[in-house]
């Protein structure tokens, strides 16, 4: 029998660890080590470009592709065992290498360097890399189930509230192609985002590198470097880069986490409201006293994860973009947390799409809830009213409708008495709580087109 004792601190790497496998190779402490490799590799393969020192021999740059390729565990774990004793993880990464590749002028790596040059590049490679690997497939997962809804949905009536009250009636479709909109609006700033990097030393003024090559332009090589990882270069920086473009990103998931909170939220109070129910799933148990139950577990999941996600990505946003003068070290532990933040946020979209994918509309009852409302037609009524010159039309169909129960009888006999034009009279006459619906079908056909366009950019 497998051993399902489990004693990790948290659910992320305990109860939904399984959910996030994608997520250790951009967030575990190895992946932070191997990003810092990768960048101290790669500058020295920079280095080497410059002609400023002796060439590598074709071994040593074998050997540096060699480490590139490929950051095993065992090199974790060396790292780490030099870590313990130097107790400074970027200088542990340094010396690993040396050893690692073997090169002759240990010198070239962490030449004329402040970690936090390797750090700044580092984390922002692997967010690059999490946002265009990951995050925006994901995006995408959630953009083609909300599609799929909008384009079976698109015709069928339903049953809209205003301040949690009877509304003119849409369409099943349209209403969801509203959050398809706004999702995709942040999908076009995610997929064109650019985070930024710096590697100017200790203070941001590349100082030491000019002092051994005074006449050497590293500025230029920085911004060539910072290019080649994908990243644009932070012009002016302190000994640390500033943190703005995170801070950006994050306020991206966030509103992203928000729209998606919303989804939740409507989605939640349709099925309470038995507009839309959920598939069953043989096995399942809804509640443990109550045998008819099926709850809306994914949404409410998805909730709970998205909001715990948005309060770190805030914090994050606000203190990482905060360091006394040149620099202070608070910042270290709250970027070891990005991952966290994150994969709360990954977890909750997941739980959304999972919920949509279950998700089913009561047809029956969305036409039968808009039948039983005739009142509201007061609106298109009372709009053509005023079309047809008829004094205060708003205040008559006010009186004859709030707060009070009204058929559709009635309503025309209302209409019949104001000695109209037979051609507001057909007008109202082909009125119906189920087919006045706007233009909601155009509107979802529209975000469709839209979302067509974008995914296929």
């Amino acid at each position: 029998m497998n051993n399902l004792i489990s004693n990790e601190i948290s659910p992320l790497d305990g109860r939904y660890a399984k959910r996030l496998n994608k997520l250790p190779a951009y967030f575990s402490e190895k992946a932070l080590m191997g990003a810092r490799c990768k960048v101290e590799l790669l500058y020295v393969l920079a280095l080497n470009e410059t002609a400023l020192f002796p060439s590598l021999s074709t071994d040593e740059i074998s050997n540096i592709h060699s480490a590139l390729a490929n950051f095993t565990d065992e090199d974790y774990n060396a790292v780490k065992e030099v870590e313990a004793r130097t107790n400074h993880d970027v200088k542990a990464c340094e010396i690993f290498l040396r050893k690692k590749t073997g090169i002759k002028n240990e010198n070239l790596i962490h030449f004329a360097l402040t970690s936090e040059d390797v750090n700044n590049l580092a984390y922002s490679i692997l967010l690059k890399d999490y946002l265009a690997q990951v995050q925006l497939p994901q995006i995408q997962s959630l953009v083609n189930r909300l599609s799929e809804l909008v384009v079976a949905w698109k015709h069928i009536p339903f049953p809209s509230r205003t301040h949690g009250q009877k509304a003119s009636p849409s369409t099943a479709g349209k209403e969801l192609a509203v959050f398809l909109n706004r999702i995709l609006n942040i999908y076009e700033q995610l997929s064109g985002f650019l985070f930024k990097g710096k590697i100017n030393g200790a203070v941001g003024n590349y100082s030491a590198m000019l002092s051994a090559f005074p006449n050497f332009d590293w500025i230029y090589f920085s911004d060539n470097f910072i290019e080649s990882l994908g990243l644009i270069p932070n012009i002016a920086t302190t000994q640390i880069e500033d943190h703005d473009c995170w801070a950006a990103y994050f306020n991206l998931c966030r509103q992203l986490n928000n729209i998606t909170i919303d989804l939740n939220l409507d989605c939640w109070l349709y099925i309470s409201k038995d507009l839309f129910f959920e598939k069953l799933k043989a096995g399942e148990v809804g509640s443990s006293t109550m045998p008819h139950k099926v709850n809306p577990i994914n949404f409410e999941n998805s909730e709970g994860n998205l909001m715990l996600s948005n309060s770190l990505l805030s914090f994050m946003s606000d203190k990482l973009c905060r360091s006394r003068m040149q620099r202070d070290l608070s910042d270290s532990t709250v970027q070891r947390n990005m991952g966290t933040a994150l994969a709360h946020s990954f977890l909750g979209i997941l739980e959304t799409t999972k919920g949509l994918n279950k998700v089913q509309i009561n047809e029956a009852r969305c036409r039968a809830e808009l039948q039983d409302s005739p009142e509201l037609l007061a609106e298109p009524i009372q709009t053509i009213l005023k079309v047809a010159g008829v004094k205060d039309p708003y205040n008559l169909l006010k009186k004859a409708t709030r707060g009070s129960s009204v058929n559709q009888e009635e309503l025309k006999k209302l209409v019949n008495e104001l000695n109209l034009d037979q051609k507001y009279l057909d007008l109202i006459d082909g009125l119906t709580p189920e087919n006045y619906i706007g233009a909601a079908e155009q509107v979802a056909d529209r975000v469709l087109d839209r979302k067509n366009k974008i995914l296929s950019a």
